[in-house]
């Protein structure tokens, strides 16, 4: 019996061969048209800057102080929009829970198809080299890929770093006087939380890693290709349950932190629109 339909060839299906450049027969504009028509949906523009909200925190406080509603015109068959008014910033969408690189990017780029202009992500992290008490944030300039969706939309590599470094710069210094301090550094992206050995750990903290979270590798890839705005933070708030009392966000499950550190991305990126409408 011929067993070569079988075989899985080497660099299958993660690093095979694959162009990076050919466009996708799949669009997230096809997937939203027919949502939209069949959920009878009308045809409106996201908010220009959208938060990605893994653990759900955030989403789950507005709900809870009336402060979000639901967008009308989201056609996410996956995922409801939560839209809210950010003091100084003005209205900004939200999607909570998230989790992982595929559902990240997945939703990211669907956002983008419907006029987002701006991703910040927010996903909780553990620490890797400690660099003070948690809780507190590290704004990722680069992710190690240790999960699949960053390879369908750039060659192999050990980092993906964020798309758009002059971003990140504004960023962190509109971030200077946060409440929670703000960090700068790389984080370990992995597919596989309840993976983390102490091997990989030794060797994430070996290149430098201050974290490991879920999203930011994938959603710098794509941010690199499409040439989309995305900030990745990762709110470090444990270090993997190794003691007991782990996992605490702070004030309100860290909402009030977390608010301010979206809006202080938002002016960071703000300036920028604002001078280059200017040019």
């Amino acid at each position: 019996m011929d067993d070569k339909p079988h075989r899985a060839e080497r660099a299958w299906p993660i690093v095979g061969v694959k162009d990076h450049k050919a466009p996708s027969v799949f669009r997230p504009e096809s997937l939203l048209r027919e949502a939209r028509r069949q959920r009878q949906l009308p045809l409106v523009a996201v908010p220009e800057i959208c938060v990605l909200d893994p653990d759900g925190d955030v989403v789950r406080h507005l709900k809870r102080t009336g402060a979000g509603r639901i967008h009308e015109g989201w056609a996410c068959y996956h995922t409801e929009l939560l839209a809210f008014d950010l003091d100084d910033i003005g209205e900004v969408g939200i999607v909570g829970c998230a989790v992982g690189a595929p559902f990240a990017v997945l939703v990211a780029e669907q956002l983008f198809a419907s006029s987002c202009r701006l991703l910040v992500s927010v996903t909780s992290a553990g620490q890797i080299n400690p660099i003070g008490p948690t809780p507190y944030f590290v704004l990722i300039d680069r992710a190690l890929r240790d999960e699949g969706t960053s390879y369908h939309y750039l060659p192999g590599s050990t980092f993906a770093a964020a798309p758009d470094m002059s971003l990140l710069d504004r960023v962190e210094r509109a971030g200077r006087s946060l409440p929670e301090k703000l960090h700068r550094g790389s984080t370990w992206t992995t597919d596989a939380p309840y993976r983390e050995t102490e091997a990989a750990i030794s060797r994430a903290r070996e290149l430098g890693m201050l974290a490991v979270e879920m999203e930011a590798a994938a959603l710098y890839a794509f941010g690199t290709t499409s040439g989309n705005s995305i900030v990745c933070f990762a709110h470090v708030t444990n270090s993997m349950a190794q003691t007991e009392g782990d996992f605490e966000k702070g004030e309100a499950d860290g909402t009030k932190a977390t608010l301010a550190l979206i809006a202080a991305a938002a002016r960071g990126w703000q300036n920028d629109a604002r001078i280059s409408d200017d040019a």
